[in-house]
């Protein structure tokens, strides 16, 4: 493995770790007065002004006007319908079934791909989503006794909606990282993001009352906007830049991961066997996909295979 990709498996590892310190965090901020639009309304808002203010720290990019176009299109794919429909349906269903559905994103992924990038669907590629499929619902499973919250179809749907959005937009918009700094992409984005928005929660940020919500919830608030949106998302571009649409996709399994060992950590869970063959499971099936031919690899075992007949 290159250093490169060391630096895009590092990436997407923090980011996801991230993520899956968010739900529950997130479910703690919406059990207040924070409304689901609102919660959204400051990832983005908050986001967009982080990475302007971070942009001031970095060497200037200038983004070509069509590119600018793309990343519109961009931020309605991997922000505006991403996280807008994972919060709302975060608000409708229990994180047990936010956290399964989120395993379906590294199969939409391989699907998109195939058809998209004309990516090899390999025998190697199916058996690693599976086994990563199938640790991250054990882990999920075996923690299904300690969760609460009630859960409904169109919560389920909802975060399906922000799975499928988000693995579009890790097939689609690969191009864009190659040719402009993370910060750079995300400043952009995340003002889009932000305009999209804006014209229907501004009266909802206005009538907030913001110094009544109390510490705990405020100090939700900021883990949410500057961990798991700011922090994650200069993350991401560095995976997608380095790794297969595939390979990005697959550490949602760590989510469950992360989500399982806090429980631990904070007494709600206990370790068992069962959590270990889980885990062994997403590490395996992370391993299976990352080692396996990607079109590139098939093209060149093709040129080889062509150049040795000829001799």
């Amino acid at each position: 493995m290159t250093k490169n990709e060391w630096k895009g498996h590092g990436a997407m590892w923090g980011a996801e770790v991230m993520w899956g310190l968010m739900a529950p965090v997130s479910k703690l901020v919406l059990a207040s007065a924070v409304t689901p639009l609102l919660l959204t309304d400051c990832r983005m808002l908050g986001a967009a002004c982080l990475f302007w203010l971070a942009s001031v720290f970095t060497k200037p990019e200038h983004v070509a006007s069509k590119d600018l176009l793309l990343l519109f299109f961009a931020s309605l794919l991997g922000i505006v319908f991403n996280q807008g429909s994972f919060i709302f349906g975060l608000s409708l269903t229990s994180p047990i079934n936010a956290s399964i559905i989120t395993t379906s994103s590294p199969i939409l992924t391989m699907i998109i791909a195939a058809f998209y990038l004309r990516e090899p669907v390999t025998g190697k590629k199916l058996a690693g989503v599976f086994l990563g499929a199938l640790g991250a619902l054990l882990l999920i499973v075996s923690g299904q006794q300690n969760a609460a919250g009630n859960s409904n179809i169109w919560g389920d749907l909802l975060c399906l909606l922000a799975q499928l959005s988000f693995s579009f937009y890790l097939v689609l918009y690969k191009g864009l990282t190659a040719r402009y700094s993370p910060i750079t992409l995300m400043k952009w984005m995340f003002t889009y993001a932000s305009i999209c928005l804006i014209p229907f929660s501004y009266p909802e940020i206005l009538s907030t009352d913001w110094l009544s919500l109390g510490g705990s919830v405020l100090t939700g608030l900021v883990a949410v906007v500057f961990c798991a949106t700011f922090i994650s998302y200069l993350l991401i571009p560095l995976g997608q830049r380095y790794l297969r649409p595939t390979v990005t996709s697959m550490y949602n399994y760590i989510q469950p991961i992360v989500a399982s060992s806090v429980a631990i950590y904070w007494g709600m869970d206990h370790f068992n066997m069962l959590k270990v063959l889980a885990v062994i499971l997403v590490f395996t099936g992370v391993f299976f996909v990352t080692t396996s031919r990607s079109r590139a690899d098939l093209e060149k075992k093709g040129m080889k295979d062509l150049k040795e007949t000829a001799r």
